[in-house]
């Protein structure tokens, strides 16, 4: 089933069902329970009945005005937190000003303090149902409802672009089928997406596949073969969408403006601003100070139980490659019995992950204790050390050994261009049951997305991805 960019209506009217009673429940709190501060007075509730439409009112428009209900797909829980909270701080400052205005015409007092817990427990209630909610798509797309099954045309930067967002934001609701393009030499598997041969093979495809969107990423010289491909799909009645690519540039380069209505096209260049490195620093160093603070005792327990476990150095240190192809020393703590690298060679056969990285889930090389830090990732903790000393970030691509980047293929080498991570998008999302290739397309999308709060979203998701082990090995 073809999904929807737009809230269904049971969730606005749940919305406003919630928002209702957010203030029938701040009503009880504030004159059945008193709490926090006792009543000197009374209102029936009916009282309260003009401002409960207009909290409802108030809310709605807000996010009317954030577009909530019309981009409803592909937003992820922290986004509906802030939209929430926005909204109900706006509609509580109104309905605060709103009793100053009544207040002039009529003698009834009315608590201000009420309306301020209606906006806490409506922040709550509908940060609950969006969990719920969010929860509930996540299960029915497992199962393929609200799914677009879709077919990229073009496999350059272009069509890379759309498949690392998919592979980024599951939430959107896209399932690649796979890419078609004319060029024998971008014929090649792109980790899990299937490349399907020629363009010719689309119309099959379409019709084989069940296709809902066909996605289209040529370049515009190609504009004949485009307006074919849009004339056939119309025909199948399925959706086409022209990804343009700007003279092959890379989408994340496009910096649009306007001119007094006139459209301005400017290139940007990819990668962080001094502003954005200074910012990430400054939360790298706080960040790593703490974190190394707050697990002391544990580094120490962690250290006798590999001393005791097995001989060896309770600390592995191992040369990676980080931002522009600087070479540094990274340290974790040591999960392998010693002398293990030596033994790489005789187990590749064994390797489980398609591309350049080497995993094997069960790796006879790992100690008893090495078998839970991994599963823990507390093998990791070392590494805010590497953080504070700027070999690292909290965030970033993973750091490879010069050996598996010696093996990159060209776009891969866009990873080099940001400090590497001690957590990242492919950590939050699958981990090792990722392929290489959808690593790299994870971490392009990180550098070419960079915000603060993509940074911060991406922390809050590690928390429960460590505790979970899901991915690990």
């Amino acid at each position: 089933m073809k999904a929807s960019k737009r809230a269904a209506w049971w969730i606005i009217a749940l919305d406003i069902a919630l928002i209702n009673a957010s203030m029938l429940l701040a009503y009880w709190v504030r004159y059945e329970l008193q709490w926090f501060r006792d009543v000197s007075y009374y209102h029936p509730i009916t009282a309260y009945i003009p401002f409960s439409i207009m909290f409802t009112i108030l809310m709605l428009m807000a996010f009317w005005m954030d577009r909530v209900y019309r981009r409803w797909r592909g937003q992820q829980w922290l986004d509906h937190v802030y939209h929430i909270i926005n909204a109900a701080a706006k509609s509580v400052v109104i309905l605060f000003a709103a009793t100053f205005f009544i207040g002039v015409f009529r003698t009834l007092e009315y608590s201000r303090l009420l309306f301020l817990q209606a906006g806490v427990i409506v922040t709550l209630l509908l940060s609950l149902a969006r969990l719920a909610q969010l929860w509930i798509e996540s299960l029915l797309r497992t199962r393929g409802v609200g799914i677009s099954r879709v077919i990229i045309v073009g496999a350059g930067e272009a069509g890379r672009t759309v498949i690392r967002t998919t592979v980024a934001r599951p939430e959107l609701g896209y399932q690649i089928v796979g890419f078609v393009d004319d060029n024998p030499e971008k014929q090649t598997n792109i980790g899990r997406f299937k490349a399907l041969g020629p363009v010719d093979n689309l119309p099959r495809l379409i019709e084989e596949e069940k296709v809902d969107e066909v996605i289209i990423t040529l370049p515009w010289m190609s504009h004949r073969k485009i307006m074919r491909i849009v004339r056939e799909c119309a025909r199948r009645q399925v959706n086409a969408r022209i990804v343009p690519d700007l003279f092959q540039m890379s989408l994340s380069q496009v910096d649009v403006d306007d001119l007094g209505g006139v459209p301005l096209i400017g290139v940007q260049e990819v990668g962080f601003s001094p502003s954005a490195l200074l910012i990430k620093r400054a939360v790298d160093i706080v960040g790593a100070v703490a974190c190394m603070l707050v697990l002391a005792p544990l580094v120490g327990l962690i250290m006798i139980a590999i001393r005791l476990d097995s001989p060896g150095p309770a600390i592995f240190r191992q040369t990676r490659v980080g931002q522009g192809g600087k070479l540094f020393e990274m340290y974790k703590f040591r999960s392998m019995r010693a002398g293990a690298e030596e033994e790489l060679e005789s187990l590749r056969e064994l390797d489980e992950v398609d591309g350049v990285t080497f995993k094997i889930k069960q790796d006879p090389r790992t100690t008893r204790v090495g078998r839970i830090l991994r599963r823990a990732s507390l093998d990791e903790i070392p590494q805010f050390w590497n953080v504070l000393r700027g070999d690292m970030s909290l965030v970033g691509p993973r750091p490879n050994v010069p050996d598996e980047v010696d093996r990159y293929m060209e776009w891969h080498k866009k990873r080099l261009q940001v400090p590497p991570g001690l957590t990242g998008m492919w950590q939050v999302s699958g981990r090792s049951l990722l392929s290489f290739d959808e690593t790299a397309l994870l971490d392009l999308y990180y550098i070419e997305n960079w915000s603060f709060w993509l940074d911060c979203k991406i922390l809050l998701r590690t928390i429960p991805t460590v505790l979970t082990g899901e991915g690990a090995f």
